[in-house]
């Protein structure tokens, strides 16, 4: 079955995230099956933008932890989102969770639902944001990053606005993108190819010098003792011996 559920409106291609067995985590299949259709959408003339959402409550929960996806695979991902000659919208109307918020640093424009919630869970099981910073750290406001990073602590939608961690909120998710892809379909491809590429200019930079550090801590955290026993603890829905 397809974990990624494709439809065309106007020029928006809409990528809709579809594993609900698994709250739209980020295993290896998805990553995959995701950048194959990013990869289409941005080689088709016929598409003017793309627009990810999900399916169910949860925009993504994070890495798989049964089936999580290789570290080169995830960066590959989030640079062909912010290479991809067309601006990608985020859609969230539900909850996102670690590697799930890496994906809404790389999108362009993410608008949010304000039933929605965010958090960086990666200490809380013994790693670290590794690759998604790639995406976060030049994009977001550094001391609110740092309190989040470190604490895991859940955020409203109007923190995550407040943050950057998205770009707009409101009751109706559609009625705050309504306008944003207005835009899109009444602007030129080349004007926003070239728009778009002074815009992750930054965000490129970082990847050129900082992926491959950033995947080696990935791996090397993922197969430690402590991320053992915090994917071990989460999965059997209890606290982490570290916890004091």
């Amino acid at each position: 079955m397809s974990l990624v559920a494709r439809a065309r409106e106007r020029g928006v291609e809409t990528l809709t995230l579809d594993s609900p067995h698994n709250r739209n985590a980020l295993s290896a299949a998805l990553v995959t099956e995701l950048t194959d259709a990013l990869t289409d959408a941005g080689e088709d003339t016929g598409v003017r933008a793309v627009l990810l959402t999900h399916t169910g409550n949860t925009f993504s929960a994070g890495a798989d932890l049964r089936d999580p996806p290789d570290p080169d695979a995830l960066v590959a991902l989030l640079r062909r989102i912010v290479e991809l000659p067309k601006p990608v919208v985020a859609r969230v109307d539900g909850h996102v969770r670690a590697g799930g918020l890496g994906l809404l640093g790389a999108c362009d424009v993410a608008a949010a639902s304000t039933a929605s919630t965010f958090a960086f869970t990666e200490v809380r099981i013994g790693v670290a944001p590794a690759v998604i910073s790639l995406t976060l750290l030049p994009r977001t406001d550094p001391r609110a990053l740092a309190r989040h990073y470190l604490t895991g602590e859940r955020l409203d939608a109007a923190e995550a606005t407040r943050t950057g961690l998205v770009t707009a909120a409101g009751d109706d998710v559609d009625a705050v993108l309504a306008p944003v892809l207005d835009g899109v379909r009444r602007a030129s491809p080349q004007g926003l190819a070239e728009t778009k590429r002074l815009l992750t200019a930054r965000v490129l930079e970082a990847f050129d010098r900082d992926a491959a550090q950033l995947t080696a801590l990935s791996a090397r955290l993922f197969a430690s003792p402590q991320a053992r026993e915090g994917m071990t603890a989460f999965l059997e829905r209890r606290d982490p011996q570290w916890v004091v």
